[in-house]
């Protein structure tokens, strides 16, 4: 098997070539890693769970580095056991080139060979899972490379201060209401709604369970007989 690939990450290349020795993020970046080691200048101790088609296996191997030309470039080789599932083995040229200050290619060129039952599920099934887990190598390597988001620094009574503490009381964001700013106190922008006048605040009220309006109305209509009669 030979799979040939590069990736964009943007991150200065000296830090990129240190994570790319850092057993910690190797660990969180390979799929179904269980622990990486360093237990030499230029070797590593991993575990790792893989499934492969319908079988799945841990294997436990060491790595070691050569041709190592920091930050630029070093080769990779190895062997893995997975017990009844079979072995693995190969190695792998990394390079490093700087595109900017804060940008880096990564480039590789894989050789590996299988053996055991994962040989006999076919190259196709072999070559699909090893490009689908170099994948997320590189998606969770280049994750951890990106810088940490900036603090929100918070203002007091400011819209900062609640998102700097989620357990903290909302502040005043409503249109038209009064708060505080950076530069001072902030003062409603629109008018105060003008008080209802008595009479209308009365028509608006009900008395006994019926509305002002009720009682008006049957005034009205005893007025009116009381003329009829009267006349």
């Amino acid at each position: 098997m030979e799979m040939t690939g590069e990736r964009r990450i943007g991150a200065p290349r000296e830090r990129v070539w240190e994570a790319l020795n850092d057993p910690a993020v190797l660990q969180a970046a390979i799929p179904g890693c269980e622990s990486v080691e360093r237990i030499g200048d230029d070797q590593f101790q991993a575990k790792v769970s893989m499934k492969l088609g319908p079988m799945s296996a841990k294997f436990g191997g060491k790595v070691t580095l050569s041709n190592i030309v920091p930050p630029a470039s070093y080769t990779i080789s190895g062997e893995g056991q997975g017990g009844a599932m079979g072995f693995a083995k190969g190695g792998a040229d990394v390079a490093l080139d700087e595109l900017g200050p804060s940008d880096t290619l990564l480039r590789y060129n894989v050789k590996a060979q299988v053996g055991g039952k994962m040989a006999q599920l076919g190259a196709r099934l072999i070559d699909s899972t090893a490009k689908s887990m170099a994948d997320q190598f590189f998606d969770r390597f280049a994750a951890q490379l990106q810088p940490a988001e900036p603090d929100v620094a918070a203002v007091a009574g400011t819209d900062t201060e609640y998102l700097a503490e989620p357990g903290a009381p909302g502040p005043i964001t409503q249109h038209g209401a009064d708060g505080m700013s950076p530069g001072g106190p902030v003062h409603r922008p629109n008018p105060a709604p003008a008080q209802m006048p008595l009479p209308l605040r009365l028509l608006t009220q009900d008395f006994m369970g019926f509305p002002a309006q009720v009682w008006l109305g049957g005034a009205a209509m005893l007025v009116v007989l009381a003329l009829i009669f009267l006349t």
